[in-house]
């Protein structure tokens, strides 16, 4: 049945018909009703035929006014968050952990939504109700009338549950592993803290930061990753704790949550000492397994391996073949393992970078000799008179700032102003250009073999890089410990979903980066729209980008 409209000369009718077929199977129309002439009706005249129709197929009425758009929140980056979150088992797992009676409120769902905004949207605690009330939808869960105060005691229930809770997210991510869980990686950096004042326990101390390379109030972060470049442990230090004293005790608790037979540690430049390898050896033994390490030399110890490197240094330039290519050698270093990598490229840099500084130096020193000379001539020059402890003092501050006061040095005991440049500590420093030194207790595996094994380390500096931009872990603004320590187990959580986020865009070939993916996602919204008395709600329409996205994350679509 449908509506037609006829023409009798001048004028035309809205007519109602319907088709049907004759006893011999011929398709044809009659009219069932004339409704009138089209230019005598308005639409009040039909208004209630309409509603008429509607309700007999059981479709809403007509909008009796224009529709009012009550909301439209983001929803496809966390549907995506939502569905890695889940397929990994973390919500029962934490649900499980975090389980109690006297709780009124759902505690994991307060932290899965504090886990999403840091990968979302990194904002304070009163910027996260914001997020949750006014911009995002989270997927199975209705949190627009969470309070401040909640979302404290749920970190608070996080950290109470540290343990249960850590040990329930090593589970869930022992399936993604290596059985052996043979390699992992280690580092350690700082985050900033705020808060001037004191409290029980605090871990917010006084050190040198890794981020403005000055003296920063703020806490250490140890996190250690597997091979395959996820993150499985973490643990928060007291902000001015020595690097080396953190490796043996992460090892410990990494060992109480993995089943492992043999580890081999790498680890960055700051962590080498003496004391680490025999605790590490230590530890091994006391734990009935091999713990090997390889561990890298830090710049500022190389002059201890001057004459080492000075006996391998010929051979390993003389066969560059490829200035990009690493050309490697051994040796031994205190009875262990001393690899040694030379790269022509990175010599040429650093050897031209410590020559310009060294001429600008020079010049800077000429220059005030020449100011003195003329003065003492009695040649007028500008500015106040020079005097040649104030040469001293203005010449030695820039060599301190260049870092090269082992070569470039001034006679501060003589009465007048003069410096020299030694040439053999240049040529010594021009030596150590280029080159990596590994100290390893791997007898079977390849010098070239452990070079690659230690270049994989970047993997995790480039998570500490996530931690401290995407996910934004500082600058931290808690107090007290608990809270600071939840408030890192957040973040280490979120950067958790990162790493599966990126292995999958990788493994299917995608050119999305875990950031872009997510932003492109956020376009997919949740629209809330009223009509007179009522509601409709409804996603926005996906694009072919985001079903792609969705197929190469390998998650189901939003619904």
């Amino acid at each position: 049945m449908y509506t037609r409209i006829t023409q009798s000369g001048p004028r035309r009718y809205l007519q109602l018909v319907e088709g049907y077929r004759d006893a011999a199977g011929k398709a044809k129309q009659r009219v069932v009703a004339s409704l009138g002439r089209v230019d005598q009706l308005e639409a009040a005249d039909l208004e209630p035929l309409i509603h008429g129709l509607q309700r007999a197929v059981g479709r809403p009425e007509s909008m009796p006014q224009a529709p009012v758009f009550e909301t439209a929140r983001s929803y496809g980056d966390v549907w995506t968050l939502h569905q890695l979150w889940q397929a990994l088992g973390l919500g029962e797992a934490l649900r499980r952990a975090l389980r109690s009676s006297r709780r009124q409120f759902d505690a994991e769902a307060l932290i899965r939504a504090m886990v999403f905004n840091r990968l979302v949207e990194p904002s304070s605690k009163l910027g996260l109700l914001e997020w949750l009330q006014e911009r995002v939808q989270l997927p199975a869960v209705e949190l627009s009338d969470v309070h401040h105060e909640q979302l404290l005691r749920a970190m608070d229930a996080l950290e109470e549950h540290n343990e249960a809770v850590e040990c329930a997210v090593a589970k869930q991510l022992r399936p993604l592993l290596d059985q052996d869980l043979s390699v992992i990686f280690y580092d350690v950096t700082t985050v900033r803290i705020h808060g001037t004042g004191q409290c029980a326990g605090d871990l917010r101390r006084h050190g040198l930061s890794k981020d403005t390379g000055g003296i920063d109030r703020q806490v250490a972060l140890g996190v250690v990753q597997s091979a395959e470049g996820l993150p499985i442990a973490h643990e928060v230090f007291e902000g001015n704790v020595a690097e080396t004293t953190t490796l043996a005790p992460m090892i410990e608790r990494l060992l109480k949550r993995f089943r492992v037979k043999q580890v081999v540690i790498v680890a960055d430049r700051g962590l080498l000492s003496i004391d680490n390898i025999d605790g590490l050896e230590a530890l091994g033994r006391a734990q009935g397994l091999q713990v090997d390490y390889i561990l890298a030399v830090p710049g500022r110890r190389y002059a201890e391996f001057t004459e080492l490197i000075a006996e391998h240094h010929p051979g390993l330039v003389a066969t560059v073949s490829d200035p990009d290519a690493d050309v490697i050698g051994e040796t031994r270093w205190q009875n262990r393992r001393l690899v040694i990598a030379h790269n022509a490229t990175r010599a040429a840099e650093q050897s031209q970078a410590r020559r310009e500084a060294v001429e600008t130096l020079d010049a800077l020193g000429q220059h005030l000799a020449e100011r003195l000379n003329d003065q003492d001539a009695g040649k007028p020059v500008r500015g106040r008179r020079a005097t040649d402890r104030g040469a001293y003092k203005r010449f030695h501050q820039a060599v301190l700032e260049k870092r090269l006061s082992h070569i470039v040095k001034a006679d501060l005991g003589s009465s007048q102003f003069s410096y020299w440049v030694d040439e053999a500590a240049w040529q010594a420093a021009e030596r150590l250009d280029g080159k990596l030194l590994l100290v390893t207790s791997l007898q079977d595996l390849s010098a070239e073999a452990v070079v690659a094994r230690y270049r994989s380390l970047a993997d995790i500096e480039r998570g500490f890089r996530v931690l401290k931009s995407e996910i934004a872990i500082a600058p931290v603004y808690h107090r007290l410990p608990p809270r600071i320590r939840a408030h890192a187990l957040i973040c280490f959580l979120a950067l958790v979903l990162y790493r599966i986020l990126r292995t999958r865009l990788t493994a299917a070939g995608s050119e999305h980066s875990p950031e872009r993916a997510l932003r492109i996602l956020r376009q997919i919204q949740q629209h809330r729209v009223k009509a007179g008395s009522r509601e409709y709600s409804g996603l926005s329409r996906l694009t072919p980008e985001h079903r792609q996205l969705f197929k190469e994350i390998g998650i189901a679509l939003p619904q």
